[in-house]
């Protein structure tokens, strides 16, 4: 039999800029998670900063990041708990190679803003390491760099082969198959996403599109990958847009627990993996994958005909 695992999935509300007093509310939950058992818990994406790119003072609070990844690696050991502390945005120059460590005209020309994701063990070791690969339009593009054409990896953890994913990532299948193929069974989505994201012609046919996407694409994907997912979404004040729905979902059930539409809050739920190779055993989709005859064997590239 597969095993449980006591998963706990935090929906924060991010106050702008206030980095510290963002980082001491997600450890007090943290630290709440592991008095309840918990082996891994997992916070929403730009959950440090929130995302306010223009804000001449968000590069400047993204400076530090080194600090606030080392002091997760530690509460993960203090705590006897996994942690993947959604994402951290990390600021990168070339003078970061550079011993005088002088910025110079160009250097200041080279900023690099990485989304990145961690898994942290509980002995405060670095697992894992994923760079937001599907950058949301012009509003990710115009400030952060991709992770582009590297590999999306998959990790070997106390929770056996996870891959992750943030937010916008969740809309591309290709995601999922790439790491399914390599073992992946639990995947660990940190995400910043908002009934705001839909267009004003989407709100008017259903201000709420957002939440059927997202509530429809997870149990999807957990169905057409025999996978499990959590999922940590920000959460905020009714009124201001915040999507919330945080939830752990696995294929045949669906979302085993699935946080309210905005506010802050956690859940600590038991994920039996078992359901993951009950819903393999029952589809055979990882499987089939593994054939050497597998006739989706594809690549998108610019060399091919299709029109998308």
């Amino acid at each position: 039999m597969a095993p449980t695992h006591k998963i706990a999935v935090i929906q924060l509300h991010p106050k702008p800029l206030h980095v510290e007093q963002n980082f001491q509310k997600a450890a007090n939950f943290i630290r709440a998670a592991s008095l309840q058992g918990a082996e891994l818990a997992v916070l929403p994406e730009y959950h440090l900063t929130n995302w306010l790119p223009n804000d001449p003072k968000f590069k400047e609070s993204c400076a530090n990041w080194k600090d606030y990844l080392e002091k997760y690696q530690a509460l993960a050991k203090e705590c006897n708990i996994c942690i993947v502390p959604g994402t951290i945005v990390e600021l990168h120059t070339d003078a970061e190679h550079d011993s005088t460590g002088i910025l110079t005209k160009e250097d200041e020309t080279s900023e690099r803003l990485l989304n990145v994701a961690y898994f942290i063990s509980n002995t405060g070791e670095i697992l894992g390491k994923y760079v937001k690969k599907n950058l949301w339009g012009d509003i990710e593009r115009g400030h952060l760099t991709s992770s582009s054409h590297d590999p999306h990896p998959v990790f070997d953890t106390p929770f056996g082969r996870v891959g992750m994913l943030v937010c916008w990532d969740l809309a591309f299948p290709e995601a999922f198959r790439e790491m399914i193929a390599q073992g992946a069974k639990l995947f660990i989505i940190p995400t910043f996403w908002t009934l705001n994201d839909c267009s004003p012609k989407g709100l008017a046919r259903n201000p709420s599109a957002e939440a059927v996407f997202l509530d429809s694409m997870l149990t999807a994907r957990c169905f057409e990958n025999t996978c499990a997912i959590v999922f940590a979404n920000a959460g905020g004040p009714p009124g201001k847009g915040y999507a919330g729905l945080s939830q752990v979902c696995a294929p045949y059930v669906g979302p085993i627990v699935r946080l309210g539409s905005c506010a802050e809050g956690m859940a600590v739920v038991d994920l039996d993996m078992q359901i993951v190779e009950d819903a393999e055993e029952n589809y055979q989709v990882r499987a089939d994958l593994a054939r050497g005859d597998w006739h989706y064997d594809y690549r998108h590239t610019k060399d091919n005909d299709s029109k998308l």
